[in-house]
């Protein structure tokens, strides 16, 4: 790849998901104006507005190379993690389709918390103290050796979801016991308080680009009340954070993780999430994704510049080093998610869904029906984006936008970046 030009930028390309990180994602490559040719599978019912919709099975690597082969796509960019840990990358690379997302053996940074836990203790990153337990019997021995605060977390891929935080030992056991019941270990972690940050960087091996940092809201009620959640709304830029922070982040936690991988043969080729706690030490991670974060991604998409189809292909092609310094707009960027009934348990889905077609109104569980409706179908069903001048006038424009939008019984957080702007979160 040595003297390939990374701004030569692929012209037809497929997304692989379903959710609202797939559609900033194909928004995002419609504003650069080299690509002219989207496709995405499955997609949804807002995603069909900007690109092709493909009815696959986005778990099968056959079906995906088959429909890359089909499209002739130029780029694949893999959106969620379970196509990531079940090898797609690789199928897709092996047949030469240049590819972002890491491969199945990088992509356990995310897979395995575990993994994670030890690439970091030899990157030597700052995380929470853990223990691994995978037989029950050995369950309230470990939990006596955490608290007051229980963090407990499903060793596997938990859609968001499978993390408790509590000060109720008993939520915390119980949790734990569900998860060894279905045949997951889990990790208990020592609780890291600060205010929690959201850092995606390009990562090409060991060459890492930072995009804006955001904050996710991961609780379902305002106050973050309620159980944990994929996400209930995020902002970006964050008005608390340093500047020298996120360097800080990049050169002791991110490269370093990054270099660890390519020392043990499984360099990270596409998007490292990053999620830190910011205490009074320093940041320290509370876990790492192989992928873009969602709701994060609408809101930091929001203010790129850059030509997004540019920054993934030179991800994809190997040529990281060689991408121009990313450009962002001035001010903010605010997603609130709309919420279906009963979210984040079983949630209610089929119900028409008006003001879903308009500006900043990005789809995730969506899709039509046989009137050609667009109805609810997931848990988090739209994700609504406000940008302005600063935090104040994106979230303004963000819940103008939701007040808008008709779903019965659906809920949102009304408080989606208010503490940031009220001065009530520091370092």
């Amino acid at each position: 790849m040595a003297g390939r030009d990374c701004r030569v930028v692929p012209v037809r390309v497929l997304v692989i998901g379903s959710g609202g990180r797939e559609h900033a994602l194909l928004l995002g490559l419609t504003r650069d104006p080299s690509v002219t040719d989207l496709h995405v599978a499955p997609g949804n019912a807002g995603t069909a507005a900007v690109a092709t919709n493909h009815a696959v099975d986005v778990t099968s690597a056959e079906a995906v190379v088959a429909l890359a082969r089909e499209v002739a796509a130029d780029l694949v960019v893999i959106g969620p993690e379970v196509p990531l840990v079940l090898g797609v990358a690789d199928a897709l690379r092996a047949v030469g389709f240049a590819t972002f997302g890491p491969s199945a053996d990088a992509a356990r940074i995310e897979g395995s918390k575990a993994f994670a836990k030890d690439v970091m203790a030899a990157a030597g990153v700052r995380t929470a103290h853990a223990e691994v337990v995978d037989n029950p019997a050995k369950l309230d021995a470990a939990l006596d050796r955490f608290g007051p605060t229980w963090v407990v977390k499903d060793d596997g891929l938990a859609a968001g979801k499978g993390v408790v935080v509590t000060p109720d030992r008993a939520a915390a056991r119980a949790h734990a016991a569900d998860c060894l019941e279905s045949g997951h270990p889990v990790l208990l972690e020592s609780f890291l308080d600060g205010p929690e940050v959201s850092l995606f960087c390009l990562v090409d091996g060991e060459n890492v680009v930072p995009l804006l940092p955001a904050q996710d809201h991961k609780r379902v009620g305002d106050n973050d009340t309620g159980p944990n959640t994929g996400g209930m709304g995020a902002y970006t830029p964050l008005p608390w954070l340093p500047a020298e922070t996120v360097t800080q982040i990049v050169d002791d936690v991110v490269t370093p993780v990054a270099a660890e991988l390519v020392r043990r043969g499984s360099g990270f080729s596409g998007l490292l999430y990053a999620g830190l706690a910011i205490g009074a030490d320093g940041p320290a991670v509370v876990e790492f994704n192989c992928r873009f974060g969602d709701p994060e991604t609408q809101a930091v998409l929001a203010l790129l510049q850059s030509p997004l189809g540019e920054a993934l292909n030179a991800v994809a092609t190997g040529t990281l080093d060689q991408l121009p310094p990313l450009r962002w707009s001035d001010g903010a960027a605010v997603t609130v998610v709309v919420a279906a009934e009963n979210y984040p348990g079983t949630p209610r889905t089929g119900d028409v869904i008006t003001g879903a077609e308009a500006d900043g109104v990005l789809h995730a569980g969506t899709k039509r029906n046989d009137d050609g409706d667009i109805v609810s179908a997931g848990g988090r069903v739209l994700a609504v984006v406000g940008t302005g001048a600063d935090l104040e006038q994106a979230r303004a424009q963000a819940y103008e936008r939701i007040a808008a939008i008709k779903l019965a019984g659906s809920h949102h957080r009304t408080d989606i970046g208010k503490a940031a702007l009220e001065g009530r979160i520091s370092v």
